[in-house]
């Protein structure tokens, strides 16, 4: 079984993300692999098909099953592109997990929340100074310092941009409820979780796989 993991979004190198989970799976035997998201680090920046296409990219190389694991705006990118043979589950990590035609900006109100920053080019991203304290509290100075070199733009439009599929509905897939995040509400979390076959719920905040990696692979270790 081969891990595949989906970065949310306003962030690059979605393996330094992901590395501290990683590692941990690779001492129990499990491979993994980071997909890099054209919407954040591409030139011109990609939508969220072309966010799709990379991790079907990944899917179609595979030589083995895949647990496809997608954290917060990655939970849209699996939904779109995780029906594929090689998907034997779908893991979502404090994520967004929509039915078909429903957009990430369906979950929010209809202002953008306080943290969204729009720079008039079709790019946006995270106001700097509520990072640690909404997705980064439990952050020691190290990992933040890690963190913040690796927030960036992101094309707007995948916001606004609906599924036009759910993996979830042919594909068993468990949602991971943080429930001391203070970015996406566990309220909101729960919401989406109904969906999902299965729920674990832990005392974790936004980033559990940055600093909770132990917890975070012992999850996925139990749907492989």
């Amino acid at each position: 079984m081969r891990v595949v993991f989906v970065h949310g979004a306003f962030v690059r190198d979605g393996a330094w993300w992901w590395q501290p989970t990683a590692e941990v799976l690779a001492r129990h035997g499990l491979r993994s692999s980071a997909v890099v998201l054209p919407s954040c680090e591409s030139e011109p920046r990609g939508d969220l098909q072309d966010d799709a296409a990379a991790v079907r990219a990944l899917l179609d190389a595979a030589d083995e099953p895949v647990l496809l694991v997608g954290h917060s705006y990655g939970g849209m990118v699996i939904t779109e592109a995780g029906n594929h043979p090689a998907v034997r589950r779908l893991v979502y990590v404090t994520s967004f997990l929509p039915d078909v035609g429903e957009a990430l900006a369906d979950f929010g109100g209809t202002e953008p929340p306080p943290w969204h920053v729009s720079h008039g080019d079709g790019t946006a991203s995270v106001r700097e100074e509520l990072v640690r304290p909404l997705f980064a509290q439990d952050f020691d100075d190290v990992a933040y310092a890690g963190a913040a070199a690796r927030l960036t733009a992101q094309n707007e439009v995948v916001f606004g941009q609906r599924t036009t599929t759910a993996a979830w509905r042919e594909i068993p897939a468990t949602y991971l409820v943080c429930a001391d995040d203070r970015a996406t509400l566990p309220e909101k979390q729960r919401e989406q979780a109904a969906r999902a076959t299965d729920v674990v719920e832990l005392p974790v905040a936004h980033h559990p796989f940055v600093t909770r990696p132990e917890q975070v692979a012992g999850v996925l270790q139990t749907t492989t």
